[in-house]
């Protein structure tokens, strides 16, 4: 049989029938033997070639005739049962696949979708959605073309030639993605996905159309004045005669942005300033911070105390938000009592002009139906340019522009401050930007010491705690000085002696704030004195028993500083009252200052609750109830002054100085006599501290 394998086999008699006749079927019957042979000479060989079918026949004692009609059989039985075997998978396959189909069907019905959370659309409401896509789609493209257009006219490039570049890492404040700082502020979070946007997704559709189209169109004319605003030097923007800063030229600006005034009143006026400055972070970052309304009060909390994003009309390229437009509520302030808040309705619309180099405008719109601002603001193009450096720092160029009608008169102390353009200018904006980088910087940097001269703050948590609660007790303060809506005393103004002085009483609900009724007394008034001795004086240690009504006379000493590297006015500190055996409160303190003013805040804190802090627990938690100083320039010039500021004059021969005090009712009575005696005390008390303060600085009442 092994030689009946020598060749391969061959199908010679396919070609004969496979059918052999009924009676040779039944003339041939094969043994058990026979049959095992012939399978297993089947396995090796189906097809066996006519020589080996007759040695096999042989072999086995069978007719060669049986051996072939034998192996055709077999053959067919094969095939037949490879063919069954292959329908069996198939219908098991369709089995399945008819249960998965109808499973996907039953889920359909109740999928949601993945982007806003509803129920799939039908065929015709896709169709909508597509034909609203492409007139949207239309709309960008012109948009597009337009600033395209611009940009080829000003700086000879168009967007297509501007391509992002990564932010180039700084060693005075790197916040790279996944970073301790930018996990807590949320930089490196996408805009798209924060809290402002998702809830204003349904106000979106408020603005759909030709409201759209106006703010679209609005935002874009904006973007190319502030542009030329910002290229343009001489003889558009001129040194002030005054002060030395650097203001519009209203002539040629009108000539060059012919527009009819928004506030038409003669007791209008307007305000303009452009200031530059170097600033620790990369442009994305600032970018990223500006576009979202939470981290924008987080940066400026001495400038705006409220901010929301009303809703989103675009979000901006993903990569570096070019594009980007959103309307935003802002409320300002100057941190007086003495001084109402600038609120404003505006379009913020960002666009990347250059590698490295983002334009952010903002500019009042009229949500309001004709109302044009709570405060009688209007802002005319105003905004920064951002432009990145090689050293990772960035350079911010800011301009300043608002139509005011003052048809309340301003407050006669800060009447000069106000009309100088100061108080909300450029400057304001840019060393606030650098101070707070700068802050942010030297805390993420080196160890920090805590209250145990032998400890040392070495985590990022500890760092970020003791970072959180100043910012938090400097943020608390400047929330309270606006007064409005609270219950005033004005009949307890000490105009006699210079000063005005504020007293309201509110019920602390807030997390953070120590619950119950609160009296807070805050008093303005000017000194004949520059603002940097003022600051010298609070800042000394020996003076402090003559203002600090929790020293109650005693001495104090400091037992913990933490300073900025760059300027020791900058600093936190923790001071001990009394006698330290004694007493279980410390003081905690932060202080800040500027080229315009300076801040000292302070606030009474235990020493369980402070320690936990510098052991990097969560300080969110930790009550504090900040009272403290601002100390600024009145506005006012010397004569025949040098230039001692970065704008080339000596702002201020005096101080305007606002003292403010919160005090907590330890029995909070309903009593509207013993309300009043409460507050008479706490008036006795102010001014009685503003005594004490004008005879320490040996000048009198101006």
């Amino acid at each position: 049989m092994d030689s009946m394998m020598g060749s391969g086999g061959g199908s010679g008699d396919e070609q004969e029938s496979s059918n052999p006749p009924n009676e040779i079927k039944s003339k041939y019957r094969h043994t058990h033997q026979q049959i095992e042979l012939l399978e297993e000479f089947f396995k090796l060989c189906p097809h066996p070639y006519e020589n080996q079918r007759i040695q096999l026949a042989r072999e086995l004692g069978l007719e060669a005739k049986q051996v072939k009609f034998w192996f055709q059989n077999k053959r067919t039985q094969t095939k037949v049962q490879i063919e069954r075997n292959g329908n069996n998978v198939l219908r098991a396959a369709n089995e399945r696949i008819r249960y998965e189909n109808q499973a996907i069907k039953e889920a359909l019905k109740t999928v949601l979708c993945a982007s806003c959370g509803g129920h799939p659309c039908a065929k015709e409401d896709h169709e909508h959605c597509l034909q609203e896509l492409r007139i949207e789609n239309t709309q960008l493209k012109e948009e597009y073309e337009k600033i395209s257009n611009f940009l080829n006219e000003c700086i000879g490039k168009s967007i297509s030639q501007v391509e992002p570049i990564a932010p180039a890492p700084g060693p005075a404040f790197e916040l790279s993605p996944g970073s301790f700082f930018t996990q807590r502020m949320g930089i490196d979070q996408d805009i798209s996905s924060g809290s402002t946007i998702s809830n204003s997704t349904a106000l979106a559709y408020q603005f759909k159309g030709v409201k759209k189209e106006q703010m679209v169109e609005i935002a874009v004319n904006a973007m190319n004045e502030l542009i030329r605003l910002l290229s343009i030097n001489n003889p558009l923007w001129v040194k002030s005669a005054v002060d030395g800063r650097l203001v519009l030229h209203r002539d040629i600006y009108e000539e060059m942005f012919p527009k009819t005034n928004h506030l038409r009143s003669s007791s209008v006026h307007v305000e303009s300033s452009k200031e530059s400055g170097i600033v620790s972070m990369c442009g994305m970052q600032l970018v990223n911070i500006f576009l979202d309304s939470d981290k924008w009060v987080y940066l400026f909390p001495t400038i705006v105390t409220k901010a929301k994003t009303i809703c989103v009309l675009e979000t901006g390229l993903s990569s570096h938000r070019t594009g980007a437009l959103q309307l935003m509520y802002e409320q300002m302030h100057i941190l007086s009592p003495l001084v109402p808040p600038r609120e404003f309705y505006f379009l913020r619309h960002c666009q990347q002009v250059d590698i490295g180099t983002w334009v952010i405008v903002d500019v009042s719109y009229d949500c309001l139906q004709g109302n044009t601002s709570p405060s009688h603001c209007w802002r005319l193009p105003s905004g920064c340019i951002i432009h990145e450096m090689p050293n990772g720092c960035t350079k911010v160029t800011w301009v300043e522009h608002v139509e005011v009608d003052d048809t309340t008169p301003n407050h006669y102390l800060f009447r000069d401050l106000i009309c100088s353009g100061a108080a909300y200018g450029a400057e304001r904006w840019v060393f606030t930007l650098q101070r707070m980088s700068e802050r942010f910087a030297n805390f993420i940097g080196d160890n920090l010491p805590s209250l145990e001269p032998r400890a040392v703050i070495r985590s990022d948590e500890a760092k970020w705690s003791i970072m959180n609660l100043g910012h938090r007790m400097i943020k608390n303060f400047c929330g309270i000085l606006n007064m409005s809506g609270m219950l005033d005393f004005p009949q307890l103004s000490d105009e006699v002696n210079n000063s005005e002085v504020r007293i309201s009483v509110r019920e602390n609900t807030e997390p953070g704030l120590p619950g119950g009724t609160v009296i807070i007394a805050a008093a303005s008034l000017r000194l004949p004195l520059p603002p940097q001795n003022v600051l010298s004086f609070f800042k000394d240690e020996k003076n402090r028993v003559q203002w600090d009504v929790l020293s109650i006379g005693n001495p104090i000493h400091e037992i913990a500083l933490i300073s900025n590297v760059n300027h020791p006015g900058n600093c936190i500190s923790t001071v001990r009252p009394f006698i330290a055996t004694e007493s279980k409160m410390l003081i905690f303190q932060e202080s800040y200052t500027d080229p315009l003013g300076s801040l000292l805040v302070y606030a009474p804190i235990d020493v369980p609750a402070l320690n936990s802090a510098v052991t990097g627990e969560d300080s969110s938690w930790l009550p504090v109830l900040p009272s403290g100083f601002i100390i600024s320039g009145d506005g006012r010039t010397k004569i025949g002054a040098g230039p001692s500021t970065s704008t080339g004059a000596e702002r201020s021969s005096g101080t305007l100085l606002t003292v403010v005090y919160q005090i907590l009712i330890s029995n909070p009575s309903s009593s509207k006599l013993l309300q009043m005696e409460s507050v008479a005390t706490v008036n006795a008390l102010l001014n009685s501290t503003v005594q004490r303060i004008k005879s320490g600085l040996n000048c009198s009442f101006d």
